[in-house]
């Protein structure tokens, strides 16, 4: 089953990272519900084993293409992010370590794998993944637009993505990069 859910998350990682054309030293934030992966209502039954199984499908995928990973925490920690402190230099930083049912089991598998972990409040990512309605827009730079993924579920959660592009001001459409829109 871990090898499953693991192997979704790769996938879902790959497709996002392609139809958003998400390059090295971007970042994607990841917010996870492991009970709605397991078929749970969210927030009612973190499983640890399941959020590592999906971090490192994601990860791996990430770590390849040299893409940070923002790992979106729970609403008891405010949505906070963790990510590697090389990601976000001078940033001001909060002093928060998640755990599964304080900050959720995907950011506190995310606090325990990473290198030098390092905790935000608000990060403006170039890309997002919502892995069972757990809300990630708060993290997305602007302008956040949809993406439609093939691989749309990670075990029975549903999967929502995102990537940005430049806002558009001024002028008439025609004069717009049609490769952002």
């Amino acid at each position: 089953m871990y090898e499953d859910l693991k192997a979704q998350a790769a996938d879902v990682a790959r497709e996002i990272c392609e139809k958003a054309r998400l390059t090295k030293g971007q970042i994607l934030v990841v917010g996870c519900s492991s009970s709605e992966i397991g078929g749970d209502r969210i927030g009612s039954n973190s499983n640890v084993d399941v959020a590592e199984a999906v971090f490192s499908g994601i990860y791996e995928v990430l770590t390849e293409k040299g893409i940070y990973l923002a790992a979106q925490c729970c609403e008891h920690l405010n949505r906070a992010i963790i990510i590697e402190r090389e990601a976000v230099p001078g940033r001001e930083y909060v002093n928060v370590v998640p755990f599964p049912k304080a900050g959720g089991s995907f950011a506190t598998a995310a606090y325990g794998h990473f290198k030098d972990p390092a905790a935000l409040e608000e990060i403006a990512a170039d890309g997002g993944i919502d892995i069972g309605s757990t809300l990630i827009g708060m993290h997305l730079k602007r302008v956040a637009v949809p993406v439609r993924l093939e691989h749309n579920r990670i075990g029975e959660a549903t999967v929502t993505a995102a990537r940005v592009r430049p806002k558009f001001i001024g002028g008439v459409r025609a004069h717009y990069d049609e490769d952002l829109l």
